[in-house]
């Protein structure tokens, strides 16, 4: 009798400039062959190394997801607008590598990525899924703990046709139960 191994889980780390040629890999895939991006053309690594910093300068997580000794997904947090008063609000990315959908990559991912989310300033997590979700997005959110707040229709045109972007939403934290400790409530 042969006992199989449980597969196992990804080590989740920032990201490094090593991974970059895979990050660009992954993300061209989606951009060329899906719509969880609105890109329609693969950004190069440089481009994929400059948004990396743009992620950073603002003190917010960009991390990998490592199975089998290669980098199978990444994600990131944004601002989720320039504004101030959204300043406390974030958006989140994440793209998994095709051949590891299934493994707990994105799984890892995002819930490394509210983790490390939560020990900032930050409140509130918006997710931007395009096309109802039908990747799996809507289901990873709502298992992390994410609510639908709602539906953009047709606000975006790719691969030929009209795509909605679904919107949810999560809590860091605190949420809006407590206000900031740098909040001014003057303004």
């Amino acid at each position: 009798m042969s006992e199989t191994s449980p597969a196992a889980a990804p080590v989740v780390r920032d990201a490094t400039d090593a991974d970059f040629p895979f990050i660009q890999s992954i993300y061209a895939h989606h951009v060329l062959t899906g719509v969880a991006s609105f890109e329609e053309a693969p950004p190069s690594v440089d481009e994929m190394q400059k948004r990396h910093a743009a992620v950073l300068s603002h003190g917010l997580p960009y991390i990998v997801a490592v199975l089998d000794g290669k980098v199978a997904g990444y994600a990131y947090a944004t601002l989720y607008r320039p504004r101030i008063a959204y300043r406390y609000t974030i958006e989140d990315s994440i793209y998994v590598d095709d051949g590891c959908r299934g493994r707990g990559v994105g799984r890892s991912l995002i819930a490394a990525l509210i983790e490390r989310c939560e020990q900032g300033p930050w409140r509130q997590m918006i997710a931007v899924i395009a096309d109802g979700g039908r990747g799996g997005s809507l289901s990873l959110h709502r298992d992390a703990g994410f609510e639908l707040v709602g539906t953009l229709k047709a606000v975006g045109f790719k691969h030929g046709r009209w795509l909605d972007s679904t919107m949810m939403q999560r809590a860091l934290g605190h949420g809006s139960d407590v206000l900031p400790a740098d909040a001014d409530t003057t303004k």
